[in-house]
C-alpha cells in the first residue's frame, strides 16, 4: 500500500489560471466572491447570490476573454 505522502506528492495542486483570472474579474468588478469548478471542457461557476449570476451570465463573452478560455461557462447559483 502506498503512503498517502506518496500519492498526495503526484497531485498537481495549482490553481488554474481561468480560476484566478475569474474570481479576480468578479471581485474587481462586483466586491463579490465566486466559486469555481474546472471540468474537462467548461467551467462551474457559482455563487449565493440570484443577481450576481444574473449579471455574470449576461457578461458571460467578456468573462471568458478576461479568463483567456474557450471552454463552456455554467452559472450556478449555491
Amino acid at each position: 500500500m502506498d503512503a498517502v505522502a506518496a500519492i498526495l506528492g503526484k497531485r498537481d495542486f495549482d490553481i488554474p489560471a481561468e480560476v484566478v483570472a475569474i474570481k479576480t474579474y468578479v471581485r474587481r468588478l462586483y466586491q463579490s466572491e465566486v466559486e469555481v469548478l474546472v471540468e474537462k471542457r467548461s467551467l462551474r461557476i457559482s455563487a449565493r447570490s440570484a443577481g450576481l449570476i444574473g449579471t455574470l451570465r449576461l457578461n458571460a463573452p467578456a468573462l471568458q476573454k478576461a479568463a483567456q478560455t474557450d471552454k463552456k461557462l455554467y452559472f450556478v447559483i449555491a
